[in-house]
């Protein structure tokens, strides 16, 4: 008997929780004012219902009787209660998201709801107990606040059971700034935090447990943890890069708030989660910069960046406007690239109140006149040359074209700086130009011998060159295409098992291309110490780890990721090299070196010029590939075999030929 009268008072009440819930979600569905209107109603009946309840509380029943004047106090009360909760801004907060400050204000009204109360009962001698108005405040506070509570805690478990639980590692004030932020979203709920600090660890911050790094394998188990982020802006770059590595092994998404530096600067804020930097990924401390070499060429000068809607050209463009020019010139043959560069500049332009004219140019650097007429017209003093065709197997198929922007971009660049007296050129060259053993880096490596020959011939411009190795984030880089790869699910492809680069990132190029201007004589190929290669499936397997997929064919299916080798690309090597040879010199900086390589004299190089010019007016790209095999250290003799112009003209003339030799065979006497 007693399990039917079980089974009912259990349906009965989640038939009651059931009917609460689906009332709540119609409210949340009314127009904001209609919502704001029945809250008013129901503390109006919340403020009404505490005083009844306070009477009946002090007296201990509720067989009392209440006359004219009581009504009335009660009537007076609700009416200036409710001005007092509008005029203290009790609806304009969002309910499901409430926090101190809206607490604050509920507390505050209930407290002039009492005054009220407790004045109109003095002067009107009200027949209530005197300790009816402090029992009232008690009652209104609990149904008023209570109700909000109830209603918050309520969403919060909804959002909970549709977020993924997350581990904030960090317990500083970051950690709890970010923990605030998920607090009021519906994406992630943090669980606990971890902290290195003993101090901290076993305390609760903010409802949280501080828990040690070595309890984060059995935390992601017991919560079925999804991601962890990383509240650590101001650890050192060594620090951080051991708590990666720790976090490498285990079955979660690692990602991170803004660093310090981006945080005090107002680039970015708490709650922007994004995935691990680039410089994490590199395993290595990026190149600190020199303020001053930065500013020498750019504070109060002119200053022209060509391919300006270019990755490193944009970045660039990013730091010479912080570094206070008179005037930022913006070249670059694509219209979309130029008109979102000046948009993104004009923007930093203003939010940091920088007194710099940006000019954005749309032009080509093949077009010599025209370079040379920008120039003369704004008196450039400084031009850094970052307009190239970088892509190696793009070039390979697109031989003529690839080799005229890279060289003769670079020759018209050069010599319009020369006759317009151009104080310093920049060349942004790449590790692809030593020893090369595809277009591209033969066609750079050509490109810097162009200003090794005018640097001596020249007192007016100084000519000088940077080198480095693969970008991170760059269009066209590893990293970009492993992200997509792994939010797609895999696979990973990776050229070659052995493959590897050197890498750094955006920034840190920027960086190294605009103090290297500074310390340029002339002549100068200035390279990075960028450490070790990096093995592109090492970085591949660590982007694949904190993206929290294993590459264990084990695992369960949609958890992990496989790494397919696809053969290298066309005009791709194992290994880069940064330096021809061993003669290298220090310079200002720690980390730039100055290299001495061969060059040709210029009288030899314009002549090779001259028939490369023709070559690639003809578009014979066997010309152009011995032109080049003649001129660039360690680019041997080698046969066109991608070019999808050069093969299609040979697979025609084939076609054509093949009727002729057939007529011939046919009939021998008709020549």
């Amino acid at each position: 008997m007693l399990k039917p009268v079980g089974s009912f008072v259990s349906r009965s009440v989640s038939g009651f929780v059931g009917s609460l819930k689906d009332i709540l979600e119609k409210l949340v569905e009314l127009p904001r004012n209609i919502k704001q209107a029945c809250l008013l109603s129901l503390d109006m009946v919340f403020v009404s219902a505490a005083m009844w309840s306070a009477v009946a509380l002090r007296y201990g029943h509720l067989r009392f009787q209440l006359g004219p004047v009581e009504y009335a106090c009660a009537v007076v009360t609700v009416l200036i209660s409710a001005v007092i909760f509008l005029r203290l801004g009790l609806y304009r907060a969002v309910i499901r998201f409430m926090g101190q400050q809206a607490i604050w204000a509920i507390l505050t009204a209930v407290s002039y709801s009492s005054l009220i109360l407790g004045a109109t009962v003095f002067f009107t001698q009200a027949h209530v107990p005197r300790s009816m108005p402090f029992i009232y405040w008690g009652l209104a506070l609990l149904c008023i606040g209570g109700s909000r509570l109830v209603v918050r805690a309520y969403y919060q478990a909804k959002l909970r059971s549709l977020s993924e639980n997350v581990i904030i590692y960090g317990a500083g004030e970051t950690g709890r700034q970010l923990l605030t932020a998920l607090y009021h979203g519906d994406k992630y709920h943090a669980v606990a935090f971890v902290d290195d600090d003993a101090r901290v660890q076993r305390s609760v911050i903010n409802g949280l447990q501080v828990a040690r790094p070595e309890d984060m394998e059995q935390l992601i188990a017991q919560h079925d943890i999804t991601q962890v982020l990383l509240a650590l802006p101001s650890v050192s770059q060594e620090r951080r890069r051991e708590i990666i590595n720790s976090l490498v092994g285990l079955p979660v998404h690692v990602r991170t708030v803004p660093r310090i530096n981006e945080l005090v600067a107002g680039h970015a804020s708490v709650n922007q989660i994004r995935d691990v930097d680039l410089d994490d990924l590199l395993g290595r401390e990026p190149v600190p910069p020199h303020p001053e070499l930065i500013d020498r060429c750019i504070t109060h000068k002119v200053v022209m960046v060509t391919g300006a809607g270019g990755s490193i050209g944009s970045e660039l463009c990013r730091q010479i406007v912080e570094s206070g020019p008179r005037e930022l010139l913006l070249l670059d043959n694509s219209e979309y690239a130029l008109y979102q560069i000046e948009r993104e500049l004009r923007e930093i332009v203003e939010s940091l109140e920088l007194e710099v004219e940006l000019v954005a140019l749309l032009g080509s650097v093949q077009d010599r006149k025209r370079l040379e007429s920008i120039y003369r017209s704004f008196h450039v003093q400084t031009v850094y040359h970052a307009a190239a065709y970088k892509h190696v197997p793009m070039v390979e198929y697109n031989i003529a074209e690839g080799v005229a922007n890279n060289v003769f971009g670079t020759w018209y660049a050069a010599e319009a700086a020369r006759a317009a007296g151009v104080e310093t050129f920049m060349l942004v060259s790449t590790d692809k130009a030593v020893r090369p053993t595809n277009i591209m880096g033969a066609s750079k490596r050509f490109a810097e011998m162009i200003l090794q020959g005018l640097a001596p011939e020249e007192n007016r411009t100084r000519f000088c060159m940077v080198r480095f190795g693969n970008v991170l984030g760059s269009s066209g880089s590893v990293v970009p295409l492993f992200r997509e790869q792994i939010e797609a699910g895999g696979p990973v492809t990776v050229t070659h098992p052995e493959v590897s680069r050197y890498f750094m990132s955006i920034r840190e190029a920027a960086q190294l291309v605009l103090q290297a201007s500074a310390m340029g004589t002339g002549g100068d190929v200035f390279v990075l110490d960028m450490g070790e290669p990096v093995r592109i499936v090492d970085l591949a397997k660590r982007m694949i780890r904190l993206s929290g997929y294993d590459m264990n064919l084990d695992t369960p299916v949609g958890e992990h990721i496989d790494i397919e080798f696809i053969g290298l690309r066309p005009g791709e090597k194992l290994h880069e090299e940064l330096m021809l040879g061993s003669n290298v010199e220090g310079t200002g900086h720690p980390m730039i070196m100055r290299a001495e390589e061969e060059c040709l004299p210029l009288p030899d190089i314009h002549k090779m010029l001259g028939n490369l010019k023709e070559h690639c007016d003809s578009l014979d790209c066997e010309g152009i590939t011995t032109i080049l095999s003649s001129a660039v250290s360690g680019f041997g003799n080698r046969h066109v075999r991608y070019d999808h112009l050069w093969l299609k003209k040979e697979q025609q003339l084939a076609l054509d030929a093949g009727p002729a030799s057939n007529v011939k065979e046919l009939f021998p006497d008709k020549s």
